[in-house]
């Protein structure tokens, strides 16, 4: 299956988003230990090798044998050479609901830019227009004020909280349900 891939998009003050394929494992590897301390409470507990770049080296060529935007799109947000943040796309469905779920992370000194903002703005429109999905979900920890507020302002509604929905940092944590369908994003009826 041949499908289109996401082209590298730059902001004014030189962030790159680009897709995971053609990124540096140790700038990524570098990114996750940085943050680990930072994240670590919105993450999934995560392997040592996860934090390390023969660990990253791993989970991109696996990437890149994929085909990206099939089953996940993963995207990495760029100052120079330092990766400063993710933003995935994973369990893309198809069949009838053409769906996928939104996750993000961003480094604990690029928060407040809008940088989280614009790159998933990006890739929603990607994910909208040439994979030709419907509805992208998200979900946040009731208590995650920052990402809540991205959501928003990314047009996502609320679909309800579901108890003890995913574990992370070991523990089971309640989340809020959200969504956003295609038709809102382009502002019209689908």
């Amino acid at each position: 299956m041949s499908l289109p891939a996401f082209r590298p998009v730059c902001r004014d003050d030189g962030v790159m988003l680009s897709d995971l394929s053609g990124v540096d494992p140790l700038a990524v590897a570098g990114y996750h230990a940085r943050n680990r301390a930072h994240l670590v409470e919105a993450m999934p507990l995560r392997p040592p090798a996860f934090y390390t770049a023969d660990g990253w080296r791993r989970i991109c060529s696996a990437y890149r044998m994929s085909v990206p935007g099939e089953r996940e799109l993963q995207l990495v947000l760029q100052a120079g050479q330092e990766v400063i943040g993710t933003v995935g796309f994973t369990q893309i469905q198809r069949g009838a609901f053409q769906a996928c779920h939104l996750g993000y992370g961003l480094d604990a000194g690029w928060q407040g830019r809008g940088v989280m903002q614009w790159a998933a703005t990006q890739g929603i429109a990607f994910v909208f227009g040439p994979l030709g999905l419907h509805r992208v979900m998200a979900q946040y920890v009731p208590d995650n004020v920052r990402s809540a507020q991205v959501l928003a302002r990314l047009g996502f509604q609320i679909e309800g909280r579901a108890r003890r929905y995913l574990q992370l940092n070991g523990v089971w944590r309640d989340h809020v349900l959200t969504s956003l369908l295609r038709e809102d994003a382009e502002g019209g009826e689908g």
